[in-house]
């Protein structure tokens, strides 16, 4: 089969070319959706990227990432757990030159039980079909930053839990996106 690419959207490194790797539940978000996304973004943070920090859980092509990369985003810590996806990672990033991206090659779940730093924008698009989110869900504020964003991309309408805000969302296909805002009035280890 031919392996077919991406372009990132925007930013520093738009119309740069990601190799999409054949891996099994491995869909990259298209153009439009990211384009529609980091619309989102500029809107809610003033089009200032430059001190954020960004999780892509699930990071699979990288588009999302590196898409956050290409915005000026401070530092993007990618998780993947296919050795080819993450070949193709770390090549693109270094294609890129890209310093603030760090590619973790390892479990989601894992990441989100021992990493203590507090994330502006989680990317949330695990495989379809799998119950990530609601594996998810639990351990997810404790490395939210107050006022973080959570960007969610599922094969189903997102029911998230109480702890995050809707700000958006819209539909391509079959995949359904959401944009939430994390609560951070809530009481949690991070702002407790």
């Amino acid at each position: 089969m031919k392996k077919h690419t991406i372009r990132i959207v925007g930013g520093e490194y738009r119309r740069t070319p990601i190799t999409v790797p054949e891996a099994a539940g491995l869909r990259p978000t298209p153009d439009r959706v990211r384009e529609t996304l980091f619309n989102w973004l500029r809107h809610f943070w003033a089009d200032d990227f430059q001190q954020k920090r960004v999780l892509d859980l699930f990071a699979g092509s990288g588009a999302l990432g590196f898409e956050a990369a290409s915005h000026g985003v401070a530092h993007v810590q990618m998780v993947e757990n296919n050795p080819e996806t993450i070949s193709s990672l770390r090549a693109i990033r270094n294609k890129l030159d890209a310093l603030s991206v760090r590619i973790h090659a390892g479990d989601a779940l894992h990441v989100l039980k021992r990493t203590e730093m507090p994330y502006d924008l989680v990317f949330l698009d695990p495989p379809f079909n799998q119950q990530w989110l609601d594996k998810v869900w639990p351990l997810l504020p404790r490395i939210l930053a107050p006022d973080a964003l959570v960007y969610v991309e599922s094969e189903s309408a997102i029911t998230a839990p109480d702890f995050l805000t809707p700000l958006r969302e819209q539909r391509a296909g079959n995949v359904h996106y959401s944009l939430f805002m994390f609560a951070a009035a809530q009481k949690t280890d991070n702002n407790a």
